[in-house]
């Protein structure tokens, strides 16, 4: 909760910082990885740098906060913290960390604001900014406590093509041990070194249930360099017997327990949380209803059709809903998955992942159509743009 003397000047400024926050955030980048390059090359995905996609997700992180604590004062933004905090730990971000982020960004601050940072604005927006890392600390901790071993060198056992530019790997502990538990739909974060000598992170959801000796994860190539260093490298020189260096699992888009009714919509790589609560379900006898809704360009670019189907129909009361853009296929529609075409029953829980302008689509639909807010979860690969496009 901001202090009685913060919230009037954070209310005040919130509209100036807003709109300064793109700025804001690109020269504290600069600044930062100037001082400190390793945090680019071992920690920062030098992808979304290249992009702007982490500057967007940063500002709008810290605009949405600021909001929060202005418009419901008694309480905390949990649920875009809890999301934040499990990217983070599957980074291995640290406490210490967040007094380097304080020092660069302030600066930045000053240094795009000029006079308007007077020691009452910076006293108010210091408190904005530690009330925020002071939880995402705590947060982060207790994952951390609860991960145990954080991260580990894992053997790719199995190695399959899936499409023309999609490969899946099956992973096992190198010391003989059973995997960790996951909840289905989280993911782990993969570490490679790269020719110019950077450890790059990228993260990729555990495609198959939880329960099995092994875990599978499923890489999409994405091309470009640097967005597509890790991907390209896995692509091209990840084979059977060799090690990578694989976090605990993390990730709050997860399966709820219980009897509810179930929407699973993907479009793309975006399908493989899906497969692994989709494997989840079947594995233990489930008898929920659940409806199954992918996009893709075409059939021969949907990885894993065959076994998405395949568990779709294992599931008593599930059905499956396909849209390619490119069909030639006979159940699959064309065009734009559009799920104001089906029949959702009452108190549906919806969980959506795959491109964001996807995800909007889906979920302004089921708006339209009845379904609570609140009921509609999302995963986004990468920064949270979601926020973003908010703000």
């Amino acid at each position: 909760m901001l202090s009685a003397q913060a919230t009037p000047v954070v209310r005040a400024t919130l509209p100036v910082v807003g709109a300064a926050l793109g700025e804001i955030t690109e020269r504290f980048y600069a600044g930062m990885f100037a001082a400190r390059p390793e945090l680019l090359r071992d920690l920062f995905n030098r992808g979304n740098q290249a992009r702007g996609d982490q500057r967007r997700a940063l500002a709008g992180s810290i605009a949405a906060f600021a909001g929060a604590l202005l418009e419901h004062p008694e309480s905390r933004p949990d649920v875009m913290l809890g999301r934040i905090a499990h990217k983070h730990a599957s980074l291995g971000v640290t406490s210490e960390q967040y007094k380097v982020v304080h020092e660069h960004l302030f600066a930045a601050i000053v240094d795009v604001l000029g006079e308007a940072v007077t020691p009452e604005v910076a006293r108010a927006w210091d408190e904005v900014y530690w009330l925020m890392a002071n939880a995402l600390i705590a947060l982060e901790a207790r994952l951390y406590e609860e991960a145990g071993e954080v991260r580990r060198p894992m053997e790719i056992v199995e190695r399959q093509r899936q499409t023309a530019d999609t490969v899946s790997f099956t992973l096992r502990n190198t010391d003989g041990r059973a995997t960790d538990p996951f909840r289905p739909g989280q993911y782990v974060s993969v570490r490679v070194e790269l020719p110019d000598g950077a450890r790059q992170v990228r993260q990729y959801s555990l495609s198959a249930a939880p329960g099995r000796p092994d875990w599978r994860i499923t890489v999409k190539r994405v091309d470009g360099d640097p967005a597509g260093e890790v991907s390209t490298w896995l692509h091209e020189h990840a084979r059977v017997g060799d090690t990578v260096e694989v976090s605990a699992p993390f990730g709050d888009l997860v399966l709820p327990e219980g009897e509810g009714p179930l929407l699973l919509a993907s479009a793309g790589i975006g399908s493989t949380p899906m497969l692994a609560m989709l494997d989840h379900l079947v594995a233990t006898g489930s008898r929920r209803r659940v409806t199954v809704v992918h996009a893709d360009r075409s059939p021969a670019g949907h990885a894993h059709r065959d076994e998405l189907r395949d568990l779709v129909a294992a599931l008593p009361n599930a059905s499956l809903h396909l849209w390619y853009e490119q069909p030639g296929d006979s159940e699959a529609r064309a065009g734009r998955a559009d799920v104001t075409a089906l029949d959702l029953p009452q108190g549906v829980t919806a969980y959506l992942c795959g491109p964001l302008p996807f995800m909007r689509q889906v979920r302004g639909d089921l708006l339209t159509s009845g379904v609570a807010a609140s009921a509609v979860h999302y995963e986004v690969f990468g920064p949270d743009l979601w926020l973003a496009g908010r703000n």
